[in-house]
């Protein structure tokens, strides 16, 4: 066969898939792992996708692929320092990125605080344990969370959403710790509404209270990113103590349900405290003396010394403390520490201990028994060796300082004069009575209101130095010994219901058996009708509770006419006559004033015009009224006939005809305030034919 050589062969086009690129690692975190294995390594580079191998060294790892760029592997068990490689079917990473094998502790998780939180996330958790170094990863079931090493054996973590109990774990270099339970809980979250005080020093110490709701189980105070000490009292409150800070920050309460709002707390500069004077200036060796410091900028102090020596002192105000000379010798400088710095030193001398000498015995009288203990104030007291009464040696005595003691009379009968025996010798006498007990008959009046501030006369017998009046398990607010038969009491604050009341003498003690009654203070919840003429005598009806006691209504600062208690739920009043606009109306009873309702005086209304003044005796048409106080408007009579009408504004009112016999009608407007004087309205016939 001839074969044509002439014709080019046929050329064949193949197209040929494009090689995949070599997978490349760029590099691995962390970097180093526990010899265990079990370390969650995150490996960056390109050409990931479809990998088939993730290897440690010459050891295979488990792995996922997040993306063509990133595969997360679980490194293995191994030791040294090996390298990472990425197997896909287009070969085999080649770059020396390596991985350590270290030899570290498993991490041991030992307690989670809190220990459950809102499912929403959030809660700010502490975990306990050990070896947190290094940590790479803290978990809420498969779920990461954010977290700061604090240290070795410490890690706050922030819980992620979640739900039910999972277990939390730490991983670290030396692989992952047990778990611990945390459960995810459905509370509501607390809502702060308040702090008290808003500010305070810098150098932190400040109580303060926090008002809200949903403070059960509060597990965090926070003043900024700082946490604080706190109580929780209720749902409702929490007292915190304020860390050191500066500027404002927000107060923050978290508890199971979330973490509140932010209330802002400003931390201030506090003055340096200035030392003005020491009273006494001078007192013996051996210490105990009681000295007032007087100056200004006292508020918070944390230290008072005599030298370099302590003091125990109570801040009296902030410009007064009260603080017990410590023993020392010479002349010392005295000195006040707050947060804003040491004051200047004012001089404190130390002496030899002189006789004693007393100013006063309080009480100065006690039951012929004996058992009353009696501070004794004077100068020189600090060695003290006796107290006697009279004669006879006090039962016991405490030296509280050079200028205090308190002792344990003796039984005894009539006047006696106390003295102190020191090593400087024997005091003056002070004058102690031996008294009889008190006896209280009445109580006058015998109830008022559970808020403090009735003032109530005692009577009995024996009332001279009464050192206490109690009403119930209370001391009265205030009260004074009138004469050995009368004392005026201010009863306190307490909750409804009948009380004892007891008055408390050095003879002893006399209680009269539910002798006064607390009563509830009225509470107004409405008025009806809610508004009347300005000349009043109308009566509206009051709605509340603890009505019985009623001793006066008003109306503003007017009483009403009359009233009528119908029963411990409403009163009926007759109104008295008033100013145009609202009052307040309050009922008063022995338990106290009411809260107010609003009563409004309204003037009658008055027309001015009347528009058109005439029309058919058939009706059917509309006039316009116009004049003021149309607002309230009830009815609208043509005679005594009450006609349709639409209030358009204050001053006018449109009225509908009313058909009538021809001639002249009285039309007149009416609204809770009275009746308008009347405006003529001319009915005409129809002309006759």
């Amino acid at each position: 066969m001839a074969v044509n050589r002439s014709v080019p062969p046929p050329t064949i086009t193949a197209v040929l898939p494009l090689a995949a690129a070599t997978p490349a690692v760029t590099s691995v975190s962390p970097t180093s792992g526990s010899t265990a294995g079990g370390t969650q390594v995150t490996v960056t580079g390109t050409g990931f996708t479809g990998a088939t191998g993730v290897r440690f060294g010459a050891t295979q790892a488990s792995f996922t692929v997040n993306s063509d760029t990133q595969i997360t592997a679980t490194a293995p068990a191994g030791s040294g320092t090996v390298q990472v490689t990425v197997t896909t079917p287009a070969g085999t990473s080649n770059q020396f990125v390596t991985f350590a094998y270290v030899t570290a502790p498993v991490p041991v998780l030992s307690s989670v605080s809190p220990a459950s939180g809102p499912a929403s996330g959030g809660t700010v958790v502490t975990l306990s344990g050990s070896g947190f170094s290094g940590a790479t990863a803290v978990r809420f079931g498969g779920v990461s969370a954010a977290f700061t090493v604090v240290s070795g054996s410490q890690i706050t973590a922030t819980a992620p959403a979640g739900s039910g109990t999972v277990q939390v774990t730490v991983t670290a270099p030396g692989g992952t710790s047990n778990g611990v339970s945390f459960t995810y809980v459905s509370v509501p979250v607390p809502v702060l509404s308040s702090v008290s005080p808003a500010s305070g020093p810098a150098s932190g110490g400040t109580v303060v209270t926090l008002s809200g709701s949903g403070f059960s189980g509060a597990t965090a105070v926070r003043f900024g990113g700082v946490s604080a000490a706190f109580t929780v009292v209720s749902g409702s409150q929490i007292t915190a103590t304020a860390p050191a800070g500066s500027g404002t920050v927000q107060v923050t309460v978290t508890t199971p349900g979330g973490t509140s709002n932010g209330v802002s707390f400003t931390y201030v500069s506090v003055p340096v405290p200035v030392l003005s004077s020491v009273s006494p200036t001078s007192g013996p060796a051996s210490g105990g003396t009681v000295v007032t410091l007087s100056g200004s900028g006292f508020s918070g102090a944390t230290a008072v010394r005599f030298g370099g020596v302590s003091a125990a002192f109570t801040v009296v105000s902030g410009s007064q403390i009260t603080a017990t000379a410590p023993a020392g010798s010479g002349t010392v400088q005295v000195t006040v520490t707050t947060p804003g710095g040491t004051s200047n030193g004012v001089s404190f001398t130390y002496v030899s201990a002189p006789v004693p000498a007393l100013t006063s015995a309080t009480p100065n009288s006690g039951p012929a028994a004996g058992g009353t203990t009696v501070t004794l104030t004077g100068t020189g007291l600090a060695a003290t060796t006796a107290v006697r009464f009279g004669a006879t040696p006090a039962t016991s005595f405490t030296v509280v300082s050079d200028t205090h003691v308190t002792a344990v009379a003796p039984a005894g009968t009539g006047t006696v004069q106390i003295t102190v025996t020191t090593p400087g010798g024997t005091s003056n006498g002070l004058s102690y009575t031996y008294s009889g007990a008190p006896n209280l008959s009445g109580v006058s009046p015998n109830q008022g209101s559970t808020s403090a501030g009735n003032t109530v006369t005692l009577t009995g017998t024996n009332l001279t130095g009464a050192t206490s009046v109690l009403f119930g398990a209370t001391p009265a607010t205030s009260f004074t010994v009138v004469s050995p038969t009368q004392i005026t009491a201010v009863a306190p604050a307490a909750t409804a219901g009948p009380v004892d009341v007891t008055v408390i003498t050095p003879g002893g003690t006399s209680t009269l058996p539910n002798a006064y009654f607390y009563v509830s203070p009225p509470v107004l919840l409405g008025v009806a009708p809610l508004s009347g003429p300005l000349a009043g005598g109308n009566t509206v009806t009051l709605t509340g509770t603890h009505l019985i006691e009623a001793t006066a209504v008003r109306f503003g600062a007017t009483a009403a006419t009359s009233f009528t208690v119908v029963s411990d739920t409403q009163i009926t009043a007759v109104v008295p006559a008033g100013a145009a606009g609202p009052v307040q109306v309050t009922v008063t009873t022995v338990g106290g004033t009411s809260n107010p309702v609003s009563y409004t005086y309204l003037a009658a209304p008055i027309v001015t015009t009347l528009v058109p003044n005439q029309g058919p005796a058939s009706g059917g048409s509309t006039v316009t009224l116009t004049g003021s106080n149309f607002a309230q408007t009830t009815m609208v009579l043509f005679g005594a006939v009450p006609t349709g009408f639409t209030v358009v504004s204050d001053t006018h009112l449109v009225a509908d005809v009313l058909a009538g016999v021809a001639g002249p009608v009285a039309i007149t407007v009416i609204s809770p305030g009275g009746t308008s004087a009347p405006t003529t309205y001319t009915r005409v016939a129809p002309p006759g034919i």
